[in-house]
């Protein structure tokens, strides 16, 4: 069972948020604390993340259910990058589970870009020698900006590990960039939240998307990125809570 973070709110619909990869529940966890402003909301560690079980796999099928475990009456569903991979083949296999369905910056579409990268840097830094974040910074080296302080959250300085499986996240990385052949359909209320400096989810991608997910909508956030729930998170949780209401 994923470990999860809940946020008491009024008796309605409760909201689920997967995270995307390399993150965890606390990357969601001011926009969760206002979105309980008007029902509970429940942020998971995806496997392989944060403080939930290690698995030796880490496909969508897979996360799909695990997601589908924590939900027992029907939620809405958020899922930003990875978990809205993961959310959206939720949907698709246990559409009894997903009232809305919220997918953040991600189509349902495999990617040629690779996220190593940021593995690999990891992977470079000597936790044995660790003595603070910054140390660590400084030898995760020259990444995109505001990527070294988004890997650091999933850094343990006490325990001086990672709170990432990182061998089975490289193992399985085309799976993760990819998408699963996948059939049927998701008939409820979706919505494609993208940040508009982001190329994630392209035009082309909405042939697909449709066929998916015949009621899709698709919005944006001006000035936003791949991390929209970062760098605008305000316009982010207005989005959402309208969406949901």
């Amino acid at each position: 069972m994923l470990n999860t973070v809940s946020y008491d709110g009024p008796d309605t619909t409760p909201l689920l948020i997967a995270h995307g990869l390399y993150g965890s529940a606390r990357n969601w966890g001011v926009i969760a604390k206002r979105l309980s402003a008007t029902r509970p909301v429940v942020a998971v560690d995806m496997r392989n993340h944060g403080t939930s079980p290690w698995f030796e796999t880490h496909s969508y099928p897979d996360m799909a259910a695990d997601l589908a475990e924590v939900i027992g009456q029907p939620m809405d569903v958020l899922g930003h990058s990875m978990g809205g991979k993961a959310a959206m083949v939720l949907a698709l296999q246990h559409p009894e589970k997903v009232n809305r369905l919220v997918v953040v910056d991600i189509a349902p579409v495999t990617y040629t870009h690779t996220q190593m990268g940021p593995l690999e840097a990891m992977r470079g830094v000597d936790l044995s020698s660790l003595t603070s974040r910054a140390d660590a910074k400084e030898q995760l080296g020259d990444l995109e900006p505001g990527v070294s302080d988004f890997l650091l959250q999933s850094l343990d300085i006490k325990e001086k590990c990672w709170r990432l499986n990182l061998d089975v996240l490289a193992n399985e990385m085309d799976k993760i960039i990819g998408f699963p052949e996948i059939s049927g359909q998701f008939d409820g209320p979706v919505l494609f939240l993208s940040g508009a400096d982001s190329d994630y989810v392209q035009r082309e991608h909405r042939d697909r998307i449709k066929t998916l997910f015949p009621q899709a909508k698709f919005a944006k956030i001006p000035g936003a990125g791949h991390w929209l729930h970062a760098e605008k998170p305000r316009e982010c949780e207005a989005a959402i809570a309208t969406f949901l209401s």
